[in-house]
């Protein structure tokens, strides 16, 4: 299944993670008002206050765009624009990352010092000589390992078996708050940068599993194994953990990703409409822009969950990792701004419009509000979705026939805007024209067709939920010029339309690739968005040109 879409946490680019100053500072009552309650709330906590009896503000590492920082007591600290700020405008750009390191669970097992891919088993790889941990090479030039290996040595427990990894590969989650920690006699620049991240300790402790798997995974590895309990106490450990768990956003290559924190990044507030879009380059420096005009006063936002899910999944994944309930305008309406997209099919009646009472209570019943007469508990809708999600999850990757085949066996239940849908759609649209045997010259024209409007039925919701030059617009832009292309040159060869129907064909194909280059050029240089940026940039002159021979005007 496609999976990008990132934020720390959630396997999507994302891009997929961050800011989470106000996760955990709602009680329950001020959890259930609609966000535009808690904005206007904040908007008037900063009136009538003149700025001589103003606390002065902290300052804030990497705050230099169109920004400023608000306070407020329900939703803590959050990014508004100091502007107007224009789609497309930078907003943070090439952010440092101030730790950076492996992601949780071990897997794929990457160099500690360079974050390249390693061999299993480690055992039989290369080690740091120092303290015996896994890498590329002995003598690998990357820098990111030092941190650890001078406080595992000062531990006195090495060099670690080399097979120590291999064994417990959950000992890679202690890696980064390692790194973290170390800062705080390091350097105290990005120490106090770290320190100013909020860990939500209460909200944490209270929740016996996250407290006591990061006690066993984090806390005994770093203060009993490696001996460094008279540096570090067991609460510093949890408060770090606490805050990359909050606040760390999963970034580089699919398969090769890390978890970083970044200044500044993390102030800004969660919407599962965002209005930002980030990315990072290949030294993991984060840089975030505007994707919709952002009007001077309002927050700045981005998501920490995958925008093709649905409310019930967004919601579960940001309460269990980032200690808050959503209630933004997209998860307070059953609907989803209108796009059914966790809208199931109802038994009785056969419309898409089987739906939860409330939204925003997870044990509400499921009932279809055009026949009335159907009705689910949550329970039954809940383990329905948790069965049907796995089962995608389960395709291979590059696997067109059981991701047709899950359209297929599932659309009775599934309209063709759920979010199982769509995300099966997302893979299909990419692999069409891309995987062995779909190659986009072997397709036939009915593949074609199917291409074609799989990209357009995306399109119409991405423009809902993930509007203006957002990348997953971009790519879904470019995934789509290239059926209208194919099938419209194989139409007018077999002089099925007219050379008036070719030119308005080749017109929309231009239209496609010039919003996608737009949008994708914005990403990094080394991005994989950046290439299909410069290819829709060269594939866009080459129509050009046809058009003008076929005697269309160039747009």
């Amino acid at each position: 299944m496609h999976r990008r879409h990132k934020k720390s946490g959630g396997k999507h680019k994302n891009r997929h993670r961050g800011g989470h100053d106000n996760a955990a500072q709602r009680d329950d009552d001020e959890e259930n008002r609609p966000q535009a309650e808690e904005e206007e709330e904040a908007e008037e906590q900063g009136k009538g206050k003149g700025d001589a009896d103003a606390p002065q503000q902290p300052q804030f590492k990497g705050l230099t765009g169109p920004v400023e920082v608000k306070n407020s007591e329900t939703m803590g600290r959050y990014l508004v624009a100091s502007r107007d700020i224009a789609a497309g405008e930078w907003i943070l750009r090439n952010l440092e990352p101030l730790v950076v390191g492996p992601c949780q669970g071990g897997r794929p097992a990457l160099c500690l010092a360079c974050h390249a891919q390693l061999g299993l088993p480690l055992r039989l790889g290369a080690h740091c000589p120092r303290c015996g941990l896994p890498l590329c090479r002995a003598d690998c030039p990357g820098s990111y390992h030092a941190a650890e290996c001078a406080l595992l040595v000062a531990g006195g427990t090495t060099p670690l078996a080399p097979d120590l990894l291999d064994v417990r590969p959950d000992l890679y989650n202690a890696i980064v708050p390692l790194r973290c920690l170390a800062l705080r006699d390091a350097d105290p620049e990005k120490w106090a940068a770290v320190s100013q991240m909020e860990a939500h300790n209460d909200v944490r402790r209270a929740r016996p599993a996250i407290w006591q798997a990061n006690e066993q995974l984090v806390v005994e590895p770093i203060r009993s194994t490696w001996r460094l309990a008279s540096r570090f106490s067991a609460e510093e450990v949890h408060t770090i953990c606490g805050v990359l768990e909050v606040n760390a956003f999963e970034v580089g290559p699919q398969g090769g990703s890390v978890r970083a924190l970044y200044p500044a990044a993390y102030l800004m507030s969660h919407d599962c409409t965002p209005n930002t879009s980030h990315a990072d380059d290949a030294e993991r420096r984060l840089s975030v822009r505007a994707t919709l005009a952002i009007p001077k006063g309002q927050q700045v936002t981005l998501s920490y969950a995958y925008t093709l899910q649905g409310t019930l999944r967004r919601r579960q994944h940001l309460r269990e990792g980032k200690f808050f309930d959503c209630v933004c305008r997209r998860c307070s309406d059953k609907t989803e701004l209108g796009t059914f997209c966790s809208a199931l099919i109802c038994p009785k009646c056969g419309e898409a419009r089987v739906l939860p009472t409330d939204p925003l209570d997870d044990a509400s019943a499921w009932e279809c509000v055009a026949c009335a007469q159907y009705s689910a508990d949550a329970t039954s809708v809940d383990m329905l979705l948790r069965k049907l999600g796995d089962q995608a999850e389960a395709i291979e990757a590059n696997d067109v026939h059981e991701f047709e085949a899950f359209i297929t066996n599932h659309d009775k239940l599934l309209p063709p805007c759920h979010y199982l849908m769509l995300s099966v759609k997302h893979s299909l649209c990419e692999l069409y024209g891309k995987a062995t045997g779909y190659l986009i010259s072997d397709l036939s024209d009915d593949m074609l067709r199917r291409k074609r409007d799989l990209c357009q039925q995306l399109l119409s919701l991405i423009d809902l939920l993930e509007p203006g030059l957002s990348r997953l617009r971009g790519t879904i832009l470019y995934e789509l010029h290239a059926p209208i292309m194919v099938l419209a040159t194989r139409a007018f060869e077999a002089r099925s339309i007219s050379k008036k129907d070719l030119q308005q064909q080749m017109r929309r194909v231009a239209q496609c690739l010039e919003q996608a280059a737009q949008i994708l050029a914005l990403d990094p240089e080394d991005s994989p968005e950046r290439q299909m940026a410069d290819a829709a940039t060269q594939a866009l002159v080459q129509v050009n040109e046809w058009r003008r021979q076929i005697g269309g005007k160039q747009q």
